[in-house]
């Protein structure tokens, strides 16, 4: 056996597996998060995000429409806007695990241009164990994104199945 292999065998039997993410037993209804990293999003997030996702309103993806239409710069694609959001979330709430069940009242409050920064929190609006699925709970969050000077850009509320910890 090799350094290089035998390097990567010790170290993979000192590897210690760490559970990531919080479990339903970890929410209760009021709770709060100010979720610790912010985004800044660029042009170029912009641009691909519209192009990967096939999202060709130009108001978007030209600035002469744009500022024709009364903006000061392109806007930022909404649905980009709320998916950086939605994962600033992720690490606080929903990493430990378990399917997706959906967005509720989402709201746009304000356009989000190419230099802003995002940032997020999130307060439990309700936990309750799953009654057709044992060993997880619903979880719903209330999420609100806000730019670098404190003005709330986005609101929605989501709900996940969350693993119990005996799960």
């Amino acid at each position: 056996m090799t350094s290089d292999a035998m390097t990567v065998a010790r170290l993979k039997s000192e590897a210690k597996l760490r559970a990531r993410g919080h479990r339903f037993e970890d929410f209760e209804a009021g709770q709060s998060y100010t979720h610790h990293w912010g985004r800044t999003v660029t042009t170029a997030d912009n641009t691909l995000f519209c192009v990967l996702t096939l999202h060709y309103n130009p108001q978007y993806t030209n600035a002469a429409l744009a500022t024709a239409q009364g903006h000061p710069d392109t806007p930022v694609n909404p649905l980009l806007v709320f998916n950086t959001v939605f994962g600033l979330s992720v690490e606080d709430l929903s990493e430990g695990g378990g399917p997706f069940l959906g967005v509720d009242e989402l709201a746009y409050l304000k356009p989000v241009y190419p230099g802003d920064t995002l940032y997020a929190s999130s307060v439990v609006v309700s936990a309750r164990p799953a009654t057709n699925r044992a060993g997880y709970g619903i979880v719903t969050w209330h999420t609100r994104g806000t730019n670098q000077h404190g003005e709330a850009v986005i609101t929605f509320k989501r709900s996940n199945l969350v693993r119990t910890r005996n799960q």
